[in-house]
């Protein structure tokens, strides 16, 4: 043996490596480096109205001839540029979504929420005080015996009556339903899910545990919701103004004028 022998490590093993690659030759001949796989090359974008937009488009630069590969070509770049923009807009829309109020590491500065509930309460006491006063002014108009009444005078007591007229029509119409609620009965629940109980078309068919087919008691069969991401416009706008070549375009001024 040469001197090199003693840095083949196969060779102090007792391997012999030219018997190895034949006894695999032997066994997997017509498999190896005799398998292909390949897909078939199909365009994003159908062929013909994209050749001919790219053809308007390019005897605009004295171009007249655009080859195939090149339609193609465009087809797939359309293709990866519009999945990298559903990507990104997906995370957007993700993280808009997440939550925070569980998460040990953030607490909650402002609750605007809260804020606009508290506003819209004062707006509504606001509203019943006005309401109030203006009860109160219309039941005075009405309980005037001056006799020599101006327009305005008229207008007040008019008015009084219309709201005393429907008020009167309203605890009328709430008393009816209460009536018919009464008549009606508390209504009861349908137990859908109740064990031993199938659903079909309409009708309820029982399952006993002893039966021939030995179903047993049939349980609500659980299917996983599918998690639907809902992308908005605010979060398309984000996504082109982080984006360089769309943070000046046209395309966002428009989005931001709807």
């Amino acid at each position: 043996r040469d001197d090199d022998d003693i840095n083949d490590v196969a060779s102090m093993a007792g391997v012999n490596l030219n018997e190895e690659s034949a006894r695999i030759m032997a066994t997997n001949s017509d498999l190896v480096g005799t398998q292909i796989q390949s897909c078939k090359d199909e365009p994003f974008l159908a062929a013909i109205p994209l050749h001919k937009r790219i053809l308007e488009t390019a005897k605009k630069l004295g171009i007249t001839d655009v080859p195939a590969e090149v339609v193609t070509f465009i087809s797939h770049a359309t293709q990866n540029r519009l999945r990298t923009v559903i990507e990104k807009v997906t995370v957007i829309t993700q993280h808009r979504m997440e939550s925070y109020k569980d998460d040990e590491w953030y607490e909650q500065a402002t609750d605007v929420r809260s804020q606009l509930k508290f506003f819209e309460q004062l707006e509504r006491l606001e509203k019943q005080r006005k309401d109030e006063q203006e009860r109160e002014i219309l039941l005075k108009a009405a309980k005037s015996r001056s006799r020599q009444e101006d327009p305005e005078q008229a207008r007040l007591k008019q008015k009084a009556k219309e709201m005393q007229q429907q008020e009167l029509a309203q605890m009328r119409q709430r008393d009816a339903n209460l009536t018919a609620l009464a008549a009606i009965g508390p209504r009861k629940k349908r137990k859908l899910d109740a064990p031993g109980l199938l659903t079909i078309g309409g009708e309820g068919v029982g399952l006993c545990a002893g039966s021939q087919a030995g179903l047993g008691t049939a349980s609500p069969r659980q299917y996983p919701r599918q998690k639907i991401t809902r992308v908005n416009l605010r979060d398309f706008i984000f996504y082109m103004e982080q984006e360089r070549e769309m943070s000046h375009s046209l395309l966002l001024y428009r989005a931001l004028l709807k």
